[in-house]
């Protein structure tokens, strides 16, 4: 019994941060929208580096959004306690918090049907995105609340 309570926390310590890993820092996630041909989940890279397209890549494939057709932008966050995970891995893990980053880009194709694509952002790419969104499309990035205004505009 004590080999296994020691091999227990020895796995605790060793998998614990694997276990707060959400999304890497600068990868983006498809979480949902109208786009069928994504898979919810599909995990890829966001890049503003076109002049004229924000660009989702992924495995199999890309989502291209044109600056000019882009009519909403939203920013909000997501922030819970980690309770499964205390349960299964370690109490520590009530101490901690996730935050999610979440961008929503709303489009009008070129036969005006109107689109809708949910990303998460890993940390490091959020600020960019937006002020890079914000300065291509000529609309300003509408923020779920205060504190993700905080976190959107660098505060």
């Amino acid at each position: 019994m004590k080999r296994f309570i020691a091999t227990a926390v020895l796995c605790a310590v060793f998998l614990e941060p694997l276990a707060f890993a959400g999304i890497g820092h600068d990868v983006t996630m498809y979480v949902g929208g109208t786009e069928n041909q994504i898979k919810d989940g599909t995990e890829g890279r966001s890049s503003e580096k076109d002049e004229k397209n924000f660009l989702f890549t992924y495995k199999g494939g890309s989502l291209t959004v044109p600056y000019e057709q882009v009519n909403d932008l939203e920013y909000g966050q997501k922030a819970g306690r980690r309770v499964g995970l205390a349960i299964a891995v370690t109490p520590l893990a009530l101490l901690s918090k996730k935050r999610k980053h979440f961008l929503t880009v709303g489009w009008k194709d070129d036969q005006d049907k109107q689109h809708a694509a949910v990303f998460e952002l890993g940390k490091e790419i959020v600020r960019t995105t937006i002020v890079t969104l914000e300065a291509r499309t000529g609309r300003k990035v509408e923020y779920e609340d205060d504190e993700a205004r905080k976190s959107g505009m660098g505060g």
